[in-house]
C-alpha cells in the first residue's frame, strides 16, 4: 500500500510540474495566469494521485503495462520544456535556447513543404502575422513534430523488439483497458483490430485536420491567438502529441489483438491434438 501511494504521489507531482513548467520558466507571467496554472496543476495532480492510488482502474489505459504511459508523459514533458525554452529565448537569450531554436528551425524548414502538417499550421496563422511569429511557430511545430515521431518509432521498436507488453508479465485486459468492455459488441478480436485501425488512421490525419478546421472556423469565431507564449506552447504540444498518442494507442491495441489471436490459435491446435489423440484410442 505504501509503495502504491508513494508511486501515485510521485506521478501526481510530476504531472503538476508538467503543467506548471511554462508558468515557472517564462518571464512576465501575470498573476491571473499564475493562479489558473496553479489550480490546473493541483487538479491534475489530485486526479493522477487518485487514479494510481486506487487498486481498481478507472479511466487511465495501460496503467500496468509499462512503459507506455511513461513514454507518453516524457514526450509531453520534453515537448513542453523545449517549446518553453524557445519562447524564453525571445526575452532571455542563452545558448540552450539558441541551440533548441536552431534545431527547430532546421526541422521546421525541412518539413515545411506543400500540404505538410507544418505548412498547414503555418497557414493557420492570420494574414497579418509578423515574420518573427511565423518563424517561431514553424520552429515550434518542427521540433514538437520531431519529438512525436521519435516517440512513435521508439514505441514501435519496443513492441517489435522487446515483446511489449508480455515481457513484464501477464497482461490483464480489465486493468489496462478499463473503458473496454469485452462482453459486449461482438467478437473481442474484431473490436480491438477495428479500434486499432481507427486510432492509427485518425492519428495520421489529425495533424492535417486540426489546422484546416481552425482555419475554416476562423471566419465564424475569433481564431486562436498564438502571440501569447503559453497559448503557443500548449497549442503546438496538443497538435503534435494527440496524433502521436492515438497512433501509439492503435499500435498497442493491434499488439493486444495479435496476442489474443495467437492464444486462440494455440488453443485450437491443442484442442485438435487432443481430439486426434482421443480418436486414436
Amino acid at each position: 500500500m505504501l509503495v502504491r501511494m508513494s508511486g501515485a504521489l510521485m506521478r501526481g507531482l510530476l504531472v503538476a510540474l508538467l503543467i506548471a513548467t511554462p508558468a515557472i520558466l517564462l518571464p512576465e507571467v501575470t498573476s491571473d495566469q499564475s493562479q489558473l496554472v496553479v489550480l490546473a496543476a493541483l487538479l491534475a495532480a489530485f486526479l493522477t494521485f487518485a487514479e494510481y492510488n486506487s487498486p481498481s482502474p478507472s479511466i487511465v489505459e495501460f496503467r500496468d503495462a509499462a512503459p507506455f504511459n511513461r513514454m507518453r508523459f516524457v514526450t509531453v514533458f520534453l515537448t513542453v520544456f523545449l517549446l518553453t525554452a524557445i519562447a524564453r529565448g525571445g526575452s532571455d537569450l542563452n545558448s540552450m535556447s539558441q541551440g533548441i531554436a536552431a534545431i527547430g528551425t532546421i526541422v521546421g524548414n525541412a518539413i515545411d513543404f506543400p500540404f505538410s502538417p507544418v505548412r498547414l499550421i503555418v497557414l493557420m496563422l492570420p494574414h497579418d502575422a509578423s515574420a518573427e511569429m511565423i518563424d517561431e511557430v514553424r520552429s515550434a511545430a518542427g521540433i514538437s513534430y520531431l519529438i512525436s515521431l521519435i516517440a512513435m518509432v521508439a514505441f514501435g521498436a519496443l513492441v517489435r523488439l522487446w515483446n511489449w507488453p508480455v515481457r513484464n508479465g501477464a497482461f490483464n485486459v480489465w486493468v489496462n483497458l478499463p473503458l473496454f468492455d469485452p462482453t459486449t459488441g461482438g467478437d473481442v478480436l474484431y473490436r480491438l483490430q477495428r479500434d486499432a485501425r481507427f486510432n492509427i488512421a485518425f492519428g495520421f490525419l489529425l495533424p492535417f485536420v486540426i489546422p484546416a478546421v481552425v482555419k475554416a472556423a476562423s471566419d465564424l469565431i475569433d481564431p486562436v491567438s498564438l502571440e501569447n507564449p503559453q497559448t503557443l506552447i500548449w497549442t503546438i504540444t496538443a497538435w503534435a502529441f494527440l496524433p502521436a498518442s492515438m497512433i501509439m494507442r492503435g499500435i498497442a491495441m493491434s499488439r493486444i489483438a495479435g496476442m489474443i489471436e495467437e492464444k486462440r490459435r494455440r488453443a485450437h491446435q491443442t484442442a485438435a491434438k487432443d481430439a486426434e489423440y482421443q480418436a486414436a484410442w
